[in-house]
């Protein structure tokens, strides 16, 4: 009897406080029901803009890659051991500018025999010369002294010449790269000393598909955007439009020019060279940020009113587009889209089609 007692008192009390529980689950329902009438349901606040109807200058967006003006890598004629070096990686240097000396110690010492042999075959035709005139030598006699004479002055120039090819100089006023040598080294025909290059201005090339080919003409402006610089395009001007279309690619090359004063743009940098083309058209735009890209299709949540009992809402709807190009904070629309419609810019990631929305100022909190 008093386990029984104990059971049922037990079975009571769970009653009373699950009663008491329901009431006021029952009472928090009621209590939520009657403000939802009152002051309407829940809102997601978001940031809108309207769709703008703008003029949109169609361009040609493609991959670019910079080249120098002019550029070399220098290196040395002849073979032998570098006695002077004179620049520093990433000097600039003047046309003519001696760069780098060769061991000439035994060419000059070839050029002072050679000198002295010269001037012996200008002494000889010289006396021969007065002896001819005086009828004291043949004719035979005074060509040869002339041809020594010139076989001297011939191998005094080829001494020169090959001097010469012992100094390296700059061929062209430009920046020199890292250095690659080092002073005492032995150096061969064709080991690299280092870069010359000219990058004010810069070049840029790129290749455009042979259906835009005719849009493209020496004269138009072209705008180099590179990462290293992010919001910054550099204005240039397209020099050359190949006349050839590559047979694999089915591309045409373009070359530009882009002024670089303060050298920011690097010779082998690549980036996006933009070309405006065409008359400007008509174009649905919306806020870039606006667009939540997905892989079962780009959308934008449209503001509609919707009747909801007796509140008139703005829910934020779900709508598929077809997005164009991209240009600045600015998205053109080619599908999806009508003029002056409100779509949300900013509190997205909150929504689900259809939610209710309250349209808040930027900046607003």
């Amino acid at each position: 009897n008093s386990d029984r007692r104990i059971l049922v008192r037990t079975v009571v009390i769970v009653a009373v406080v699950l009663a008491i529980i329901f009431g006021i689950k029952l009472w928090q329902a009621r209590a939520a029901q009657a403000a939802r009438t009152h002051h309407g349901p829940f809102m997601v606040s978001v940031t809108a803009a309207p769709v703008a109807k703008i003029a949109w200058q169609p361009e040609i967006h493609v991959v670019a890659s910079l080249v120098a003006t002019a550029g070399v890598a220098l290196t040395p004629q002849l073979s032998g051991q570098v006695t002077g070096i004179y620049f520093h990686s990433g000097e600039y240097v003047h046309r003519g500018q001696r760069l780098v000396q060769i061991d000439d110690s035994n060419q000059l010492a070839t050029l002072a025999q050679n000198l002295a042999a010269e001037a012996l075959a200008r002494i000889n035709y010289q006396r021969d010369q007065h002896l001819y005139a005086a009828r004291a030598t043949s004719r035979e006699i005074l060509d040869t002294a002339h041809a020594n004479l010139q076989s001297a002055t011939a191998t005094v120039a080829n001494d020169r010449a090959t001097l010469a090819k012992l100094s390296v100089s700059a061929p062209f006023t430009g920046w020199m790269g890292v250095r690659d040598i080092s002073l005492g080294q032995y150096l061969s025909p064709g080991t690299k000393i280092a870069a010359l290059n000219v990058w004010n201005p810069v070049r840029a090339e790129f290749t455009v598909p042979q259906n835009s080919s005719g849009l493209i003409h020496p004269g138009q402006t072209v705008d180099i955007a590179v990462d290293a610089f992010p919001g910054r395009s550099f204005a240039g001007r397209i020099t050359a439009v190949d006349s050839d279309v590559n047979p694999n690619t089915r591309n045409v090359t373009v070359e530009a020019v882009v002024p670089n004063p303060h050298l920011l743009l690097r010779p082998g940098m690549f980036g996006e060279a933009s070309v405006m083309v065409g008359a400007a058209q008509a174009r649905l735009a919306v806020p870039t940020v606006a667009i939540t890209y997905s892989t079962f299709g780009d959308y934008v949540y449209v503001i509609e009113k919707r009747k909801a009992g007796p509140h008139t809402l703005q829910v934020a709807i779900a709508t598929p587009i077809r997005p164009g190009h991209t240009r600045g904070k600015l998205t053109a629309v080619l599908r999806g889209l009508h003029a002056g419609e409100l779509v949300v810019t900013a509190g997205q990631v909150k929504l689900r089609s259809g939610m209710p929305v309250a349209i808040k100022r930027p900046g607003a909190h």
